[in-house]
């Protein structure tokens, strides 16, 4: 799930920089606007500068120069990004010598202008905050509570069908038109959640729940299974993370024991598959 967080400065009262603020004179409130999961930002005023930067230059490599990150962090926040949206922001592609080209979408545009314009209405609200105080402004408290996730994958989809058994429920999921996953729930959870056909809903995973396969070694049984192309390989002593490209955008991270990893030889740009048991979705809706 994402939240906004209101994070307020006062004259007098100085934090420290997050690297997002603006200098903040007295009297002023500054809101910033940050979208968080799994403990880590996904969306916030650097990143949209370092998305727009992608958009100008047309190249993962020049815009992380130009706004002082990290080519891996700038590959990181497209990824989040896209795996969050119905459709990609961005259509990416890794190599070359600009070290990684990038071409924005409508939707990539539409998130940057919606950021902006949130983020307008919270400096809007901030300036009565500091005018007026909180009186009669309490909903504007709820900004401040930030909801993290520990899953590393996270999805938006939209619920396709709900089959009913006596235990437990089976919840089939869009995430984009060529990808689809399955939940299984209590049905307690379908009332509670309100889960029912179009509605739209999170889909968590952990990454420790996801498997990895080679494409002709996917058990049958396998509920939710992903083809793709293996994207990216961290190593550390007992564990790799797996990045798997799924293609429309979407990724799917896995933290396997690496000695399976090195019995299967997998290495980035081979073909691989991911699967998950359908009772490790978590949905979250709102």
């Amino acid at each position: 799930m994402t939240s906004p967080a209101l994070r307020r400065r006062r004259a007098g009262r100085s934090m420290p920089s997050s690297g997002m603020g603006n200098v903040v004179t007295a009297g002023k409130i500054d809101a910033l606007l940050a979208l968080k999961s799994d403990g880590r930002l996904l969306v916030g005023r650097d990143r949209i500068r370092l998305l727009e930067a992608v958009a100008e230059h047309g190249s993962i490599t020049r815009a992380a120069k130009a706004t002082g990150f990290s080519y891996k962090t700038a590959w990181e926040a497209v990824d989040a990004i896209n795996n969050l949206l119905p459709t990609p922001a961005f259509i990416t592609r890794t190599g070359g010598r600009a070290g990684g080209n990038a071409a924005i979408t409508d939707e990539g545009r539409r998130l940057i202008a919606t950021f902006h314009r949130l983020e307008s209405r919270l400096a809007a609200l901030s300036s009565l905050i500091a005018e007026d105080g909180l009186d009669g402004l309490s909903e504007t408290l709820l900004w401040t509570v930030g909801v993290r996730i520990s899953a590393r994958n996270m999805f938006q989809t939209e619920i396709t069908r709900v089959q009913r058994w006596p235990v437990d429920v089976e919840v089939s999921l869009k995430v984009s038109e060529s990808v689809c996953l399955c939940a299984v729930v209590t049905n307690s959870a379908v009332e509670e959640l309100d889960l029912k056909p179009g509605r739209r809903v999170l889909a968590l995973v952990k990454a420790s729940f996801v498997h990895v396969h080679a494409p002709d070694a996917v058990p049958p049984e396998a509920r939710n299974r992903f083809p793709g192309i293996i994207a990216a390989r961290t190593d550390a002593e007992v564990n790799s993370e797996i990045q798997l490209d799924i293609g429309n955008g979407k990724t799917i991270t896995a933290v396997v024991p690496r000695r399976l990893v090195e019995a299967a030889g997998f290495a980035e740009g081979d073909a691989a598959a991911a699967t998950f048991d359908p009772d490790h979705v978590i949905l979250a809706g709102d």
